[in-house]
Parts: C-alpha cells; structure tokens; sequence
C-alpha cells in the first residue's frame, strides 16, 4: 500500500460503532510507518467547502478509485493506523487530488489559532 491509495478499514465513527469503511492513505508516518488516513463517505451534506474534496463521476480518477457512488474525502475525519488494520486495497486517487488534498490539510494546520 502507498499514498493515495484507497483502502477498506473498520473505522470508529463518532457514535463509537465500527463501520468497514474506505479511507484514503495520506501519508507515512514515522516512527513505525504507520498511516494517516481520511474517511471517505457517501454523505455529501456534511462536506466542508474548501476542504473536503468530492469526486465526481466525470473525474478522470473515480474509476480507478474503486468507489461505486459519489465519494466525499473528509479531511475532517482523520486517523493515524498500522498497515496491518487494512481489509485491502480498492484503488487509488490521482496524484494532483492526492497533493491538493495534504495541501488544504496543511495550509489548515498551519493557520493561526481562532480563539472565541
């Protein structure tokens, strides 16, 4: 498995139930190369514009994906898990969307600090 690509893992959602659900892997991280991963649901209400990204069914990558209906990526839904947690592979996203996404998540991370 690599960057980009779209696995099937069971994921904790926030009522605390376990779903098989598909994620995108992020990156690699050290020290145990373990994966930063994002869900990906069906759910296009919960997108946040500007930084969930939906892949169309006129993309060039939702084929390759392996996704069957309009996927929304979640940056907002994030999780650090070992390689060995994955159920397998299903396909991967374009390099472009896989850049843009660690783009968005790191121009919000770095952003200063709203406090109310």
């Amino acid at each position: 498995m690599k960057e980009g690509d779209v696995v099937l893992l069971p994921f904790a959602q926030a009522d605390a139930v376990t779903k098989k659900r598909p994620a995108v892997l992020l990156r690699i991280l050290p020290p145990f190369d373990d994966f930063l991963v994002c869900g990906v649901s069906r759910q296009l209400r919960h997108q946040v514009a500007g930084f969930d990204e939906v892949i169309a069914d006129t993309d060039a990558d939702f084929k390759a994906s392996g996704l069957v209906e309009t996927p929304l990526i979640r940056l907002g839904f994030l999780a650090s898990l070992p390689a060995a947690r994955f159920l397998g592979d299903i396909g991967y996203i374009a390099t472009t969307r896989h850049h843009r996404l660690l783009q968005r998540l790191a121009r919000y991370l770095e952003a200063p600090l709203k406090r109310t």
